[in-house]
């Protein structure tokens, strides 16, 4: 795994958005994976500014997000849907037919989801997907426990998540307790991975997820099998990492011709 660590969220942000937008640059009709959260925000502001400058050519660009409430109207601004819709779809300019996100109100969720990996199959997989990974070391919603080899699926979320999404929500209403989110194995599918943390809240989490044992107690560890993941922090986030000098070494004396790759 590569370990960028960034002085703040906004620089990770623009590290991220050079290595996503290098990667969609080499392919005809790009499919990126898209992350909801606040980690990724800085990123897709990095990348709209590319867009925006002309250094990034999304005319072409097919998007998936990761994951959906079940049960959330799409037109709910809570929903992953409008959160997709507001800072990537619109953010970026893509055409919003090319930009997918699974479907939590569908009447037969295993058939939805089955639908959803044809989908991603149909598009010639994700080139580039965009992680930014909770406190328990969830990716997607893939909560502790989850399966290497899962798919798209349902899944019940995890009391520490529900805790954390409450901001989300007004006091007294209820989070819901079941999401639709691309698998594990899904995941480890895309060509490339980009997973972005910051604060210090996800320090413990980052800290298992790159150093820790692969282990599906931690689920975003089973990115230390991917061949090309890499992990891009701020200082926070990076608190607990044993070995931060030496990534910083690393990245310090990595040719520039190679950073964005």
């Amino acid at each position: 795994m590569e370990v960028i660590i960034c002085k703040d969220a906004d620089e990770a942000g623009r590290q991220a958005a050079a290595r996503i937008a290098a990667i969609l640059s080499t392919r005809p009709d790009p499919v990126l994976g898209v992350a909801t959260g606040s980690s990724p925000l800085p990123t897709y502001r990095a990348l709209a500014d590319l867009v925006h400058s002309g250094r990034l050519d999304v005319s072409r660009l097919r998007a998936f997000a990761l994951d959906e409430y079940v049960g959330m109207p799409i037109d709910d601004e809570r929903s992953y849907a409008a959160t997709i819709r507001h800072e990537v779809t619109e953010r970026l300019g893509l055409d919003p037919a090319g930009v997918h996100v699974p479907d939590g109100l569908a009447s037969d969720i295993v058939a939805g989801c089955r639908a959803y990996e044809k989908a991603i199959r149909d598009a010639g997989g994700i080139d580039v997907q965009i992680l930014g990974i909770g406190g328990n070391g969830h990716i997607g919603f893939n909560e502790p426990s989850s399966s290497f080899a899962s798919r798209t699926r349902i899944k019940t979320l995890a009391p520490r998540t529900l805790r954390d999404n409450a901001r989300y929500f007004k006091e007294g209403e209820t989070v819901p307790t079941h999401c639709v989110t691309q698998g594990l194995g899904t995941i480890m599918d895309a060509r490339h991975v980009v997973l972005l943390a910051s604060g210090e809240r996800k320090a413990d989490a980052v800290a298992a997820a790159v150093e820790g044992p692969v282990s599906a107690m931690c689920p975003g560890s089973i990115l230390q099998h991917h061949e090309h993941a890499v992990i891009v922090v701020d200082e926070a986030a990076a608190a607990n990492l044993k070995l931060a000098d030496y990534y910083r070494y690393v990245w310090q004396h990595k040719p520039e011709e190679y950073k964005d790759f």
